[in-house]
């Protein structure tokens, strides 16, 4: 990988690099496939190499061939996340844009080889790793921004400081509300570094039609997809801020926006000294992992 501190190559004003995660799934894809129709350049990351090969035909019966990569990855690892980190530094120069969709809901507590509750790992943890990892890249753009999909603006569900794992109280709504909770602190950590020119969204669609609901109980599925019939806003409409943020990165360093709104930064969930002690343990966490 070239020196990140350097200026990156010329490119036209229109064509940008843009990173997704969960790049094959619902709204994370419908961004790949949009920003490539636009002529952008697309990395989408996903588990699933069949949906990664259907992605990349879509986007060639779309006009866009060529215009997506497709990474292979498990997002749960923080191995996995590093590595993808390095692949994308070998495809591009600069990244204009980070989109963070990946999730995964699970019924049940699910170790990963590192030791980590996968929940906390895929939705909280990659994000993590991807933002503070591409920041190099992303400091070359000329306008950089990352948006984080989540729930800002929601206040129930809290970070369970002794428990961040979820050994003793795992439940499925639980891991997915700490998880959202540490990414409205991730948000406002990230957005507080010093000489920091990478623009921070949140961004909280609401509920859409959007997702892989494969790993939840046939009755949970049915009775999601009969109320998304009735109350869930299509992909394309709760993506289409996010092409906004990529195209006009907001002037704050730290926006977020919950459906439609903007959420006021004093919310107690976006608390500046619990988003600095949530760093200080993910720090702890993660380099627990590289010597565990």
């Amino acid at each position: 990988m070239s020196d990140p501190t350097e200026p990156g190559p010329p490119r036209p004003d229109h064509r940008r690099v843009v990173v997704v995660s969960g790049g094959t799934d619902g709204m994370g894809r419908a961004l790949a496939l949009a920003r490539a129709g636009r002529g952008d350049s697309v990395v989408a990351i996903g588990s699933d190499r069949d949906k990664g090969r259907r992605l990349l035909a879509d986007a060639e019966r779309l006009g866009a061939p060529g215009r997506i990569d497709f990474v292979p990855a498990d997002l749960s690892s923080v191995a996995g996340t590093r590595a993808v980190i390095d692949r994308i530094g070998e495809l591009h120069q600069v990244v204009d844009a980070l989109g963070l969709f990946a999730n995964r809901q699970s019924t049940e507590r699910i170790v990963t080889a590192e030791g980590l509750e996968r929940t906390f790992a895929l939705y909280y943890l990659s994000r993590y790793l991807l933002g503070h990892g591409l920041a190099p890249l992303l400091r070359r753009s000329a306008t950089p921004v990352i948006v984080n999909v989540a729930g800002t603006g929601v206040v129930q569900g809290r970070v369970h400081w002794d428990d961040l794992q979820l050994e003793r109280r795992y439940r499925t709504i639980t891991a997915q509300l700490q998880a959202g909770r540490a990414n409205d602190l991730l948000g406002v950590a990230f957005a507080r570094s010093a000489d920091n020119p990478v623009r921070y969204v949140l961004y909280h669609p609401g509920f859409t039609r959007s997702g892989d609901l494969g790993p939840l109980p046939a009755p949970v599925r049915l009775l999601i997809r009969a109320a998304a019939r009735l109350a869930a806003r299509p992909v394309e409409e709760s993506v289409a801020p996010v092409h906004g943020f990529i195209d006009h990165p907001p002037a704050a360093p730290l926006t977020a926006i919950d459906r439609g709104k903007p959420v006021p930064l004093t919310l107690r969930t976006l608390d500046p000294a619990d988003a600095e002690r949530l760093a200080e343990m993910t720090e702890a966490l993660l380099d627990a992992t590289r010597h565990g």
